[in-house]
């Protein structure tokens, strides 16, 4: 059900300038490396079920006029799946893989935990967290409060071996 996957990077410079990694650090530079060479992307079943092909995605018109393609991936059965695009013109990025089970899901023992795997999870949020302040459309500060995850507690999972360590229950 759960497994690894190996992750490609369409020309490493070309990646790192469209996510916005110019000027990163010595450290992420060699770890965003080893995502080429190493087992760094966690991904599931579904993945091979509605994941698009390279060719696929390159075939339809609307897909890669809007899109660029920055990785892909290879699941356990070797077909290959475009796991990371970012948009030509706007501010959208889209992963078919995990970047954050590397530093927060410890339920499953193919989770990789090392200085590297966490690296490139802190770096993607960096990016994330920087693509958001770049919007102009903010809630008033009281909206903000009321939103915040902290108003919430968190349901420790992890021993049911499903994958997610932790949950949070609305009602």
């Amino acid at each position: 059900m759960y497994g690894l996957a190996s992750v490609q990077v369409y020309g490493l410079q070309s990646a790192m300038k469209e996510l916005n990694f110019r000027g990163v650090m010595v450290v992420f530079r060699r770890a965003l490396g080893k995502i080429a060479a190493e087992l760094y992307s966690f991904w599931n079943f579904l993945t091979c079920l509605y994941g698009i092909s390279p060719e696929t995605f390159q075939e339809n018109q609307n897909l890669s006029s809007f899109f660029k393609v920055l990785t892909t991936s290879t699941d356990e059965d070797n077909k290959v799946y475009v796991s990371t695009v970012r948009a030509h013109s706007y501010p959208v990025t889209a992963f078919q893989w995990h970047p954050e089970k590397n530093a927060f899901e410890w339920g499953l023992s193919m989770i990789p935990h090392s200085e590297d795997a966490v690296q490139v999870t802190q770096h993607v949020a960096n990016f994330l967290v920087s693509e958001a302040r770049k919007s102009l459309n903010r809630p008033p500060a009281r909206r903000v409060l009321d939103n915040l995850i902290y108003n919430y507690s968190p349901t420790y999972c992890g021993k049911a071996g499903k994958g997610y360590d932790e949950v949070y229950i609305f009602s």
